[in-house]
């Protein structure tokens, strides 16, 4: 046997190229953390400003109806129009508050 005296290149190349793929993962994992904080842990700033809009003091403008969504509630949809939940039962007396239907028209004033 004569192939037992030498070694493949690929037996020897084996254990290099697993070295390597772990100091590159450890570089990246490094890397990752580094760009997501500061020098000293805290997070990163940035430098983009974001421009919030004034709260609207003025009253929402009731529309007619309302088309309920998925996941509505009568609180939700109160919240989104303005009109109370009170209201709302009184203006559609026929409506299951517990049995909301997609795209069921609810009232909104008279």
């Amino acid at each position: 046997m004569a192939h037992r005296g030498r070694r493949s290149t690929a037996r020897l190349l084996a254990p290099l190229a697993l070295v390597l793929a772990v100091v590159a993962i450890v570089l990246v994992i490094q890397a990752s953390t580094d760009s997501d904080s500061g020098s000293r842990g805290e997070p990163a700033k940035t430098t983009t400003s974001v421009k919030q809009r004034p709260k609207q003091t003025t009253k929402r403008r009731v529309r007619p109806s309302y088309t309920v969504k998925l996941n509505d509630t009568l609180g939700l949809i109160s919240e989104k129009t303005g009109v109370s939940v009170a209201r709302l039962e009184e203006l559609n007396p026929e409506l299951d508050p517990q049995n909301l239907i997609v795209g069921q028209k609810i009232k909104l004033r008279e």
